[in-house]
């Protein structure tokens, strides 16, 4: 332990019991130092003989502890609320201080990585602002006690608000470099003393008390999962650990890449998942790979999604996560965003060696949690143009400093989805929910090929593709498809058969844009864990339009907003986006699932999307990869990659790509149909109201009819 993190330490011990700022501030030092003053407790309690023996009912005290300011029944008290700080400390200073205890909140994970530097430039930035609101108190004081009015030397008692902003521009200017070049030795290095990968090697993964050991929020989900992991055997185990090591393996050998020439994967799970992870992470070893274990942390330093993008247990409360998302721009001006680009590059650049063995991401993705809808508030951090262009710039650079640093020609990932017990109403029925997702994430490939060969010949012989929606779906899009030179030899539409993606179900293009027109609707629809109420995007030659949904309808201003929704979680600040993939959902089986036990608008995008025709936008789902060949099991070779944006990677890199690809998937009941057309004007029905009706295919309707 550093004197820095002594000193700092025992300066905010000091502030928890008394601060000497102006008295409109000091309930929020106080208290903002006394949660600081509580995590180093906590620091000190993990390196305790206490803590080795401790029950799961007081770890789990402890770990509530931890989250209990920002939980929903705590939140509107909370000065990491934006409302409340505004309300509390006025409008100037509550969007400041806000984001200041979003800062400091990231302590908490580096508390349970044992990492003394991060933890301590946090509380320090934390002094500082501290500090400069108690110097003009006391300058204040000391002009009253000598008679003289300090508003005439400008002295209110507070600092000026511009004055605190830079002290927290600053250090995430000073610090930038340092944080980037850590996120990317957990993302994609192998680094000692990784607290998940002592967890994954050393501790009884059927022990409860192990879920604490991460410093995640853990709840029921998290624990029933780990419950429900503990009572399978050995083979079940591996049987789902094959599958998606198996689909990471196999998504290198479809593409032509070389697996022998990376050494490290890297794991993203979510806690209560150990069991599975252990075994895979054992199967990697059988491939000569070891495992690099990132965990996720919010913080101003990195991009903050919907969604963990690493190691997580539960989200203590979603609205919170989603009222910083942009704090960002309270400091992002253009010296900042070229300082973060250079940073990340400068980072990048230190790591290359190292880097260059990363493989890609191997993600145990979860679902099942409760659905959320942010509440938009009057005092959350929005960007403006200026800012969502430079957030839209620095996504673009991130994605080429990414596929530089590892060779993305020579990279490739895996995804599979497991279920939470949040998403059952009892113990059994997630036990029935859990089984039928691995039934879904383990269905016969063969039989999934074999009828996916029979749509993309057919699609083969088609000019472009026409889908209309059905019950109160508005859906009308005509998408132009590539034109084959060699039909022999060459194909549209990738048979994709649960590789990358698990599970299996999907056949999949890059449109052409030009020619691609029409209203894309979907009438309820999760996208990376927010809803979307009667989400429509227009499409012209390709591109978005115009769009709209009716999340706030029937509120003021509640078009503006719902285009507001769509601009910052959809388009991320462009301007527009093309449509990057065309698709077809071939997986009847998870559909069924879905309505059979009510979950279907709980399904993760990665099932999801195969139940049912779905349309990206953004990236193509070839993104980075277009020059690598990829062949169908039938031998062609996939043709349709590229668009007039990805064409441009050669002599335009930044304008080539987005940095973003999300999927919009109908549901079979709001389809009317999709019909492949061809030059002369004939027509070959794959799909009517909701049913494969090509030859060949129907045996897809066949868990549709269990459900009547």
């Amino acid at each position: 332990m550093t004197e820095r993190f002594t000193l700092a330490a025992g300066r905010i011990r000091e502030i928890s019991r008394l601060s000497a700022v102006d008295g409109r501030f000091r309930d929020y030092f106080e208290r903002t130092a006394s949660q600081i003053a509580a995590w180093l407790e906590e620091y000190d309690y993990l390196h305790s003989a206490e803590r080795r023996t401790a029950s799961p009912r007081i770890l789990a005290q402890h770990n509530h502890a931890l989250y209990e300011d920002i939980l929903p029944e705590h939140y509107g008290q909370s000065y990491a609320n934006p409302d409340y700080a505004k309300q509390q400390l006025g409008k100037e200073f509550g969007p400041l201080l806000a984001a200041l205890v979003f800062e400091c909140r990231a302590i908490i994970p580096f508390v349970y990585e044992d990492a003394a530097e991060e933890i301590t430039i946090r509380m320090e930035l934390f002094l500082e602002i501290e500090t400069a609101f108690e110097v003009e108190k006391r300058q204040f004081e000391a002009l009253k006690a000598e008679g003289k009015d300090p508003s005439e030397r400008g002295i209110t008692g507070v600092p000026a608000a511009q004055g605190i902003r830079k002290i927290f521009r600053d250090f995430l200017m000073d610090y930038a470099e340092a944080e980037d070049a850590l996120e990317i030795a957990d993302k994609l290095t192998v680094r000692e003393g990784s607290a998940s990968a002592r967890i994954l090697h050393e501790r009884d993964l059927t022990d409860p008390r192990t879920l604490y050991d991460y410093g995640e929020f853990i709840t029921g989900n998290e624990l029933g999962a780990q419950e429900l992991l503990a009572g399978l055997s050995n083979e079940e185990v591996d049987r789902l650990a094959m599958t998606f090591t198996e689909g990471y393996r196999a998504g290198f050998v479809k593409t032509g890449k070389h697996l022998e020439l990376k050494s490290c994967v890297g794991l993203i799970w979510h806690a209560g998942f150990e069991r599975v992870i252990r075994r895979a992470m054992e199967r990697f070893a059988d491939l000569g790979k070891t495992c690099s274990c990132f965990r996720e942390v919010l913080t101003l330093f990195r991009t903050i999604g919907p969604d963990a993008t690493g190691i997580a247990g539960a989200d203590p409360n979603p609205q919170y996560r989603y009222d910083h998302r942009e704090d960002l721009g309270l400091f992002l001006d253009d010296a900042m965003n070229d300082r973060r680009i250079e940073a990340l590059d400068n980072a990048y650049r230190r790591q290359r060696e190292e880097t260059r063995q990363f493989a890609g991401p191997a993600v145990l993705e979860s679902f099942g949690e409760e659905p959320f809808a942010p509440v938009s508030s009057g005092a959350r951090v929005t960007l403006d143009s200026l800012q969502q262009k430079m957030m839209a710039q620095y996504r673009q650079k991130a994605v080429l400093f990414y596929n530089e640093a590892v060779i993305g020609s020579n990279r490739s990932f895996t995804i599979m989805d497991l279920p939470l017990p949040g998403i059952a109403a009892s113990r059994d029925q997630y036990g029935e929910i859990f089984e039928a997702i691995v039934r879904i994430n383990t269905l016969d490939l063969a039989k999934y090929r074999e009828i996916q060969q029979i749509l993309i010949n057919a699609l083969d012989t088609a000019d472009k593709l026409e889908v209309k929606g059905a019950n109160g779906n508005r859906t009308d899009l005509c998408v132009n498809l590539w034109k084959l030179n060699d039909p022999m030899k060459e194909t549209i539409f990738e048979n994709c058969v649960a590789d990358v993606n698990i599970p299996v179900g999907e056949i999949f293009t890059s449109p052409v844009l030009h020619g691609t027109n029409g209203v894309l609707h979907v009438k309820r629809v999760f996208l990376e864990g927010l809803e979307y109420r009667d989400l429509c995007l227009t499409f012209r030659d390709g591109c978005v339009s115009d769009y709209s949904c009716g999340n706030f309808a029937g509120e003021s201003g509640g078009a503006k907003r719902g285009r507001a929704y769509i601009e910052e979680n959809i388009l991320f600040h462009h301007r527009t986006l093309p449509m990057g993939e065309c698709a077809i959902g071939t997986n009847t089986t998870a559909y069924a699932a879905g309505k059979r036990y009510g979950i279907s608008g709980r399904l993760p995008i990665l099932i999801a999307e195969k139940t049912g025709p779905h349309f990206a936008v953004g990236d193509t789902c070839y993104s980075h990869e277009e020059d690598n060949r990829a062949f169908n099991p039938d031998g062609k070779e996939i043709v349709a990659k590229d668009n007039d944006f990805s064409k441009k990677r050669g002599i335009d890199p930044q304008n080539a790509y987005f940095g973003c690809h999300t999927d919009i998937t109908i549901p079979y009941e709001e389809l009317g149909s999709i019909e492949a057309v061809r030059r002369d004007g004939s027509r070959v029905t794959l799909l009517r109201d909701g049913r494969f009706v090509l030859p060949g295919t129907e045996e897809l309707n066949a868990p549709l009819d269990e459900l009547k």
